[in-house]
């Protein structure tokens, strides 16, 4: 059975955007994307709704990414061969290496996926994930040295999950990785 996991980058403050819409808080130094290709390696599909996948694939299928060296090539690499699977209401298609389905199906497709597959099922995007949240198995988060004062919340406000601390991390940069598994 595969193990949803809800994995996104946020501020001090918990928002995984800043009040514009901007994410630039979150670009993650050398020890950091590394450590993120790592997950990305053990991931077996990304779950993307329409927001994040529009920025994730315009930036890492670019055909400049993946030719150069260092961790950023090899996210591209990486992510550029993960499936994707873009929960969407308003897209009419998506690119290669990726699937579109509807988002009002989401919940039903999930299930579908976390029966068939072995591996971790990589949700992405705040809006997807609270629609999912009652299937997340494990909430990761990369904590960045940063306020925004507002924005976008990792979780909707008012969510209220019973969690156990699995791993924490701690980078020179003043990063903190935090992985917690639900209690169920």
């Amino acid at each position: 059975m595969g193990t949803l996991v809800y994995a996104m980058t946020t501020s001090l403050d918990g928002y995984v955007e800043d009040p514009t819409g901007g994410i630039g808080f979150s670009e993650p130094d050398e020890e950091v994307h590394r450590f993120a290709n790592r997950q990305t390696r053990d991931t077996a599909a990304f779950l993307f709704g329409r927001g994040l996948h529009d920025v994730m694939e315009e930036y890492w299928t670019a055909p400049e990414r993946a030719d150069g060296d260092g961790a950023e090539a090899e996210f591209a690499r990486e992510y550029t061969a993960t499936p994707r699977i873009v929960f969407s209401d308003s897209l009419a298609s998506v690119g290669p290496g990726c699937r579109l389905v509807r988002r009002a199906d989401a919940v039903d497709e999930v299930v579908r996926l976390k029966a068939r597959t072995g591996g971790e099922l990589a949700v992405g995007g705040a809006r997807l994930a609270a629609s999912l949240l009652d299937l997340v198995d494990e909430f990761r988060v990369t904590v960045m040295p940063a306020v925004t004062g507002g924005g976008t919340p990792y979780l909707p406000l008012g969510t209220a999950l019973a969690l156990r601390l699995v791993e924490q991390r701690t980078f020179g940069s003043g990063a903190v990785h935090l992985r917690y598994a639900r209690v169920r």
